[in-house]
C-alpha cells in the first residue's frame, strides 16, 4: 500500500471501480442522480501515488475515445461552475450554461425565501441541461452553508446554523446529528455539494481578530487541531448522510492571513510549511472521506512564494494529491471577484489553475466574467495538446464525482 491512504477517496476514479456508500437521493431534472461517498473494491483502480503526475483521462474498456460525441466547448464547460445571485438572477447566469457549455452551478448572495423558493430556482437552471448545453449531463449544483456569517440559504424550511466556532462547542455526535438535518435542507432544495466546512486552523482564539477571513468571522473550529478535526469532520459526516458532498476549505490554511483574500490583493501566509499542523489537519478531513478539497488564493512564501495556491503545481500536484494522496476532486476559492487575483485577467486566472492540476474553476462572485475565462481556456486548449490533456483530466473528475463516467456518447 502507497502513503496514499485507502480511504482517501473522492470522484477521481473510474466509476467501475466503486461501488455505492451513499448516493444523492435528488434527481436533476434530466432523471440523473449525481452521487459521492464511494469507496474502492478489489479489482478497481490503483490507488494515486503521492508525487505522481495527475492522470489522463482513463479510456473505455473497449479502448474507444470516451469523449466521442463531445464537443471540446462541452468539455471545457465541465470544469466551470458559475455563481446565480439567489437574490436577483442574472440573465448572465443561464447565457454561461446555454452559451458557454458551463456545467455546474453555485448559489451565491442572500435569500431568505426557504427552500421551496430555492428548489424552484435550482430546477430552473437544471432545466437547461441538454444535448447541447452540457450534452445532457447533469449540473452539480453547490452553495456556501457553513452557518454564521456565511449561510447563503435562509427562510422556511431552513434552519439558522451556528458559526463553526459554536458548533465546536457541541459533542462531535451531536453536531453530526445537527449537520444532517441542515443536510436534508439542502438537498431538499436541490443543492449537491455544500462548499463547507472550513478546515482552517487558527492557533489562538485571542488573536482570532487580526485574521480576517476565518477567526474574526468566527468561521474556525476552535483552535486546535483536534478540535477541528473532530468538528468539522461531524459537520461533513452529517451532510454526507443527508446525501450532500462537502468541500473542505482553505486549502492549506487561511488561519495565519492578516487579510481577506476577497477584498485585499497580496495577500500572504509567511508562516505555514508543507508539513505543518495547519496542513495536516486536511490530511485528517481527506482520510475522513472528504469529496471536495477548496485551494485559496492566497501566497504561501514557505511553500511557493508569490504564487497564489490555486495557481501553484506545487500546491495543487504537490502536496494536495501527492503529500495528502487526495484523488477527489479540487475546486478553486473564487476567482472572479476576489481581489487576491485581480492583477490577472479573468482568462490567465482560470488557465493557471488548470494547468497547476485544479479540476474545478469557481466564478462565483462576479459571473460576467465566465465567458472571457472558458474563451481563453478554449484557446489554450486548442494550441496546447498537453493542456488540452489537462483539461480532459479535469473534466472526468468532475463527471466521476456526478457519477456520469464513462459519459455519454
Amino acid at each position: 500500500m502507497s502513503a496514499a491512504p485507502e480511504h482517501a477517496r473522492g470522484g477521481r476514479r473510474s466509476a467501475a471501480g466503486w461501488v455505492v456508500m451513499g448516493i444523492v437521493v435528488l434527481l436533476a431534472a434530466s432523471g440523473v442522480a449525481v452521487w459521492f461517498a464511494l469507496r474502492p473494491v478489489d479489482g478497481g483502480p490503483a490507488p494515486v501515488v503521492p508525487g505522481a503526475p495527475t492522470p489522463t483521462p482513463t479510456p473505455s474498456a473497449s479502448g474507444d475515445d470516451p469523449w466521442a460525441g463531445w464537443s471540446l466547448e462541452q468539455q471545457v464547460g465541465q470544469v466551470f461552475m458559475v455563481g446565480v445571485d439567489v437574490a436577483d438572477p442574472q440573465q448572465v447566469s443561464t447565457d454561461a450554461i446555454e452559451q458557454d457549455h458551463v456545467g455546474n452551478l453555485f448559489l451565491q448572495n442572500r435569500t431568505h425565501d426557504g427552500v421551496a423558493p430555492t428548489r424552484t430556482l435550482v430546477d430552473s437552471f437544471s432545466a437547461l441541461v441538454s444535448d447541447d448545453t452540457t450534452h445532457g449531463t447533469p449540473l452539480l449544483v453547490a452553495t456556501d452553508q457553513e452557518g454564521g456569517q456565511v449561510q447563503v440559504l435562509h427562510g422556511p424550511g431552513f434552519s439558522t446554523i451556528p458559526a463553526a466556532v459554536d458548533q465546536a462547542t457541541l459533542d462531535p455526535a451531536g453536531l453530526r446529528t445537527q449537520a444532517t438535518t441542515w443536510g436534508g435542507e439542502l438537498a431538499a432544495a436541490g443543492v449537491d455539494l455544500n462548499l463547507a466546512p472550513v478546515m482552517d486552523l487558527v492557533p489562538d482564539q485571542a488573536t482570532a481578530g487580526s485574521n480576517p477571513p476565518v477567526g474574526a468571522l468566527g468561521r474556525n473550529y476552535g483552535n486546535t487541531s483536534e478540535s477541528v478535526t473532530s468538528h468539522a469532520n461531524a459537520f461533513a459526516d452529517g451532510m454526507r448522510a443527508a446525501g450532500v458532498g462537502v468541500a473542505i476549505k482553505h486549502f492549506p490554511g487561511l488561519g495565519r492571513v492578516a487579510q481577506d483574500t476577497d477584498s485585499s490583493a497580496g495577500v500572504t501566509d509567511t508562516v505555514t510549511t508543507r508539513d505543518d499542523p495547519s496542513v495536516d489537519v486536511f490530511r485528517s478531513g481527506i482520510q475522513a472521506g472528504a469529496e471536495c478539497v477548496m485551494v485559496s488564493t492566497a501566497i504561501y512564501s514557505r511553500i511557493d512564494p508569490g504564487t497564489p495556491a490555486a495557481f501553484s503545481t506545487t500546491v495543487v500536484d504537490g502536496m494536495l494529491r501527492g503529500d495528502l494522496g487526495f484523488d477527489g476532486l479540487v475546486i478553486t476559492d473564487d476567482l472572479s471577484g476576489a481581489e487576491q487575483v485581480a492583477g490577472w485577467s479573468p482568462g490567465d486566472r482560470a488557465v493557471l489553475a488548470l494547468d497547476a492540476g485544479v479540476d474545478l474553476v469557481l466564478v462565483s462572485k462576479d459571473p460576467t466574467v465566465a465567458h472571457a475565462m472558458v474563451a481563453a481556456v478554449l484557446t489554450r486548449a486548442r494550441s496546447d495538446a498537453g493542456f488540452r490533456a489537462k483539461v480532459e483530466a479535469a473534466a472526468q473528475h468532475v463527471l466521476e464525482t456526478k457519477g456520469q463516467w464513462p459519459p455519454r456518447s
